[in-house]
């Protein structure tokens, strides 16, 4: 059976002796199954790794001693812990496409992180820093703040509720109307056709190929006689009153028949 110990009066003076189990009185149990309780707490808040360090110890009080050791550590250990998130602290930055929740979820880490090492800082530096670290987008929204709020008392979370809100507004104010792509893509074509600049433009080019097409159909005709023969429709009446030069006669020009001044066609 497992020895423990208790409180004797020996000699007129109190001190600790080895007890059985089977000679402790009913406080001795009492006082034995608060250790039993106070190292279950424990055991039940501790993860796998912190566990095993501490699973040897017997009693509550070691395990909380050991457990001071672990976590408070030294100041040389204290300052090796708070190497990695003041380096996080120092580099980090919105990325391209995050929304300011993820953001905000990201840089606060870091400052608890900080704030457990030790390290504090000040409402304005904070503020500072979150601003510094913005897109050039964000350049006109934090100049306003820094001119019209009090940094020096402006808290995280306030500031990151008014980025969110301004975030906010702007993703409303310009978003596009909730239809499909093709759609959009036509209305877009459509827009850009219909554009009066473009209408005066297709009017235009439509006037100069009528323009060229006649200014070509005649010079052929000036200048190509056979022209004349092949393409005049059948129908097509010649209303000049004048006669020909060659013959005499009316209804034609010397182009389509040419006589000699004997009458004979040539």
């Amino acid at each position: 059976m497992k020895a423990n110990t208790a409180i004797a009066i020996t000699r007129g003076a109190p001190e600790w002796v080895e007890k059985r189990r089977y000679e402790y009185t009913t406080e001795d149990k009492n006082k034995a199954n608060l250790d039993n309780v106070a190292r279950d707490i424990l055991y039940k808040t501790l993860d796998k790794n912190m566990f095993s360090k501490i699973k040897t110890c017997t009693t509550a009080k070691e395990i909380w001693e050991k457990l001071i050791h672990i976590c408070e550590d030294n100041d040389e250990t204290k300052e090796n812990k708070l190497t990695v998130p003041q380096q996080k602290y120092e580099s980090i930055k919105m990325r391209d496409g995050e929304a300011m929740t993820e953001f905000d979820e990201r840089f606060s880490a870091v400052v608890i992180e900080l704030t457990s090492l030790g390290k504090e800082y000040s409402n304005r530096e904070l503020a500072l820093k979150v601003m510094r670290v913005l897109p050039r987008e964000w350049d006109v929204k934090t100049m306003s703040m820094r001119e019209s709020k009090d940094l020096n008392k402006l808290e995280l979370h306030d500031l990151f509720a008014n980025l969110k809100a301004y975030e906010f507004e702007l993703e409303t104010k310009y978003e596009a109307p909730s239809t499909s792509q093709p759609t959009k893509a036509l209305a877009a074509t459509t827009s850009e056709q219909c554009s009066p600049s473009n209408i005066a433009e297709q009017r235009s080019n439509d006037a100069m190929s009528l323009f060229v097409k006649k200014f070509g159909k005649f010079l052929r005709r000036s200048y190509n006689p056979s022209f004349n023969n092949s393409n005049v429709h059948k129908t097509d009446k010649v209303t000049t009153d004048q006669n020909c030069f060659n013959c005499g006669r009316p209804g034609h020009f010397c182009s389509r028949l040419q006589q000699t001044k004997e009458g004979g066609q040539i």
